[in-house]
């Protein structure tokens, strides 16, 4: 947390009140807390450091233990919002009077912290296999699971620039350790070096801009900030609008956007599967929501500014996406993961293409602003479910076939008719095609925010790039329902002994991943209202 949302005491006039705070005639009175609104990062985060001292004392048959308390956890620290979902609440308040907040738990924290947790809990019942199979250390993977799961959960409800990149840094931090975690691999270790680097520069270059936002403003509140760039002195604005640039670097980079994407496709093949699967899903969340709450909040009054820079790097990040997505070669080693690592890139761009449509209601009707980059949570509540289900089935294939090409895939339904079925379908719904329905809805959405706000020819790339994302989705798809053994020797051998009957049976905490996610994506495709309300304006 900042400075400015420590306890501390003040004396504020007698009888006046503040949202998280006690105020009253007789002297200086101490900050309140809301414990309830911060209730799942900071429960999530208690877990974490509980599975880590337990690691010490467990025998190493007890460890397998912390994989379902790291899951009882997640489910625990989703209860809280059951509660705040019929309120507003907002602590670590300044005692101006200016309703100044660091936290805030509206609907926008809490759906994002849910799907956080949500994505977390797959997360660890996909892991579980992984961490015996490629003999992890248990205790410091969950810990550094929930330490990175705590701070994703944090970056949605702060309201302040330093709590906004301190979160961004815990969701961060914890996630190179975990890339690098398979002591004697190489690829595992450059992989995370490469990430390591390039995300401390990220960061860099995003606490410069903060600096001078500040330097500008004055302030490092969210509506501070909005309200400093619009009144600041004329010779200022050139400043201000680098920092505003420079900023949304660091948020560009977690949500893998284009050209602060190169980490990705090595990162996402040099991880284990489990963890590819956190950054895909809740990395790129952690990012996401930064990017909303800065272009929603703290630059609503620059739309002119950052409103066509996100529309050139959506069409450029979905373009590029999809391009290389679409190269990638069926007999590759890691092909599966690396197809994958690149159509998360490309989804990226159709992320980002909301966020551009809000640009020209940030400064006069920011509830039409927050209404657009509705659509962006919609989508992203689509892509998480399946893309998290995608990664579970290329988890399992994993487990019998280190090389994990594309063609590993082929006689999949053969062998286990079930895991084919859900990965077409969760491919299929990337794609946008039924019984996917879902993803159909949500792309539709999407599109539809660009027209309506004058980025027609924006629509007509982004439909261009579902044109071209059909092929490797569909070509995946057919490989997985093709009759016949896998084509490749590796796969044979990894397949114990010879074909694709003879793969192994999918692990239960793997089959529990599958059939969540796919549970998921199904009742979203029977109901889209559920995640169409906030495309719709859900989050005002």
């Amino acid at each position: 947390m900042s400075a400015a949302i420590s306890a501390q005491t003040y004396a504020p006039p007698a009888g006046t009140t503040t949202d998280g705070v006690f105020t009253g005639s007789a002297g200086p009175v101490a900050q309140s807390v809301d414990w309830l609104a911060i209730a799942p990062p900071t429960a999530v985060a208690v877990a974490g450091l509980a599975v880590l001292v337990a690691d010490l004392f467990l025998p190493e048959r007890g460890k397998r233990l912390l994989g379902p308390l790291s899951g009882a956890a997640l489910l625990l620290a989703a209860v809280p919002l059951l509660f705040l979902r019929t309120r507003t609440t907002a602590t670590f308040c300044l005692p101006d009077g200016l309703q100044e907040c660091s936290y805030s738990a509206d609907t926008l924290a809490l759906v994002l912290q849910f799907l956080v947790l949500a994505a977390a809990f797959v997360t660890v019942l996909i892991s579980m296999p992984a961490v015996r199979d490629l003999k992890l250390p248990a205790g410091e993977y969950w810990f550094l699971l929930l330490s990175a799961t705590a701070g994703a959960a944090l970056v949605p409800a702060s309201r302040d620039l330093v709590t906004l990149v301190i979160a961004l840094e815990v969701a961060s931090l914890p996630s190179f350790a975990l890339v690098g975690l398979r002591l004697g691999n190489r690829g595992s270790a450059e992989a995370a070096l490469k990430f390591f680097l390039s995300s401390v520069t990220a960061t860099a270059v995003t606490l410069l801009g903060a600096s001078f936002l500040y330097a500008v403003t004055g302030t490092l509140h969210f509506q501070g900030i909005s309200d400093g760039l619009t009144g600041t002195d004329p010779q200022l604005n050139s400043l201000g609008s680098a920092g505003l640039a420079l900023t949304l670097v660091g948020f560009a980079f977690k949500a893998s956007v284009v050209p602060f994407h190169f980490w990705v496709p090595d990162t996402y093949v040099g991880a284990p599967v489990p963890v590819a699967a956190f950054l895909s899903v809740v990395g790129k969340t952690a990012g996401l929501a930064g990017l909303v709450l800065l272009v929603v909040q703290a630059f609503a009054s620059r739309g002119e500014i950052w409103g066509p820079a996100l529309a050139v790097l959506a069409a450029v990040t979905m373009t590029v996406g999809n391009a290389a997505a679409l190269r990638q070669r069926p007999d590759r080693a890691h092909g599966a993961v690396r197809l994958l690592a690149w159509s998360s890139v490309g989804q990226a761009g159709y992320l980002l293409v909301p966020l551009a449509a809000a640009a020209p209601e940030a400064g006069t009707h920011p509830e039409q602003a927050l209404s657009s980059a509705g659509a962006t949570v919609a989508y992203l509540l689509m892509y998480a479910a399946v893309n998290l289900g995608a990664f579970a089935v290329v988890a399992h294939i994993g487990r019998a076939g280190r090389a994990n090409r594309l063609q590993d895939y082929r006689g999949l339904y053969a062998s286990h008719p079930l895991a084919a079925l859900a990965l077409g379908f969760f491919l299929l719904c990337l794609a946008g095609l039924p019984p996917g329905v879902i993803g159909l809805f949500a792309k539709v959405a999407v599109f539809s925010t660009a027209v309506q706000n004058g980025l027609g020819w924006l629509a007509v790339i982004m439909a261009v790039n579902v044109v071209i994302a059909l092929y490797y989705y569909l070509q995946w798809t057919a490989l997985a329902f093709r009759r016949g053994e896998p084509a490749t020797p590796a796969a044979a051998e990894g397949a114990r002994g010879g074909g694709a009957q003879q793969r192994p049976r999918i692990a239960a905490p793997l089959s529990a991943g599958i059939a969540l996610t796919a549970l998921a994506g199904v009742v979203l495709s029977l109901d889209p209202d559920l995640v169409l309300t906030f495309a719709a304006g859900g989050l005002r």
